[in-house]
């Protein structure tokens, strides 16, 4: 029972850590004392060269609570689809996860995957929303939609590692807690869910 709580939380954490509140802009979403000069991209700057610059940020950044910062504006980013219509649709979707209505949300998330099928967020909430219905294989079919889309979605890796850690399939799991610790060296669920892993295996037999 312990072990399944783990997992929810773990997967839980990262896989909605870009659904709280569903911001559209990277300025909301900075934490409180943190100075917001950084969420403002140079003019000419595209959404492709923002990512490149604020992943090479998140991955030389040492000190967590500024590299925290600094996936909060890539995740500010991930949250633009660049469409008034899929925003809405996602903001509502977040509403009936608060009204604890996973029905509702399932299907406002839908028509914004058939709106825009290329929005990674999208997908990331599916897989959420499918995990928490108890249905892994749709969760994880949907988490690799996310990655496919966006490789680089550190979320969507932790929350993978964690239902693959769920299913006993530990090494899997350790390699995507270890590719999302590539992209973000800091996130401690990924840092201790790979420490915890590695530690188990290291009394088993190769």
């Amino acid at each position: 029972m312990r072990a399944f709580s783990r997992f929810r939380s773990a997967l839980l954490a990262a896989a909605l850590l870009t659904a709280a509140g569903m911001p559209s802009r990277a300025q909301d979403v900075l934490p409180p004392g943190v100075a917001s000069e950084a969420a403002t991209p140079p003019a000419d700057e595209t959404r492709e060269a923002r990512l490149d610059r604020l992943f090479a940020e998140l991955r030389r950044e040492p000190d967590a609570e500024k590299a925290t910062a600094v996936a909060n504006q890539i995740q500010g980013v991930w949250l633009d689809s660049g469409s008034a219509t899929v925003d809405l649709l996602m903001e509502r979707a977040g509403q009936a996860v608060a009204r604890k209505d996973a029905g509702a949300a399932l299907d406002l998330v839908d028509q914004a995957i058939v709106l825009q099928p290329d929005y990674a967020e999208a997908y990331n909430r599916r897989a959420t929303l499918h995990y928490t219905q108890n249905r892994y294989a749709l969760s994880i079919a949907d988490v690799e939609e996310t990655l496919r889309r966006e490789p680089r979605h550190f979320g969507a890796l932790t929350g993978l590692g964690a239902m693959l850690e769920e299913l006993g399939r530990k090494r899997e799991a350790l390699e995507a807690y270890t590719r999302a610790l590539t992209l973000y060296p800091t996130l401690k669920a990924a840092q201790d869910a790979a420490a915890r892993i590695a530690e188990e295996m290291s009394g088993e037999p190769a």
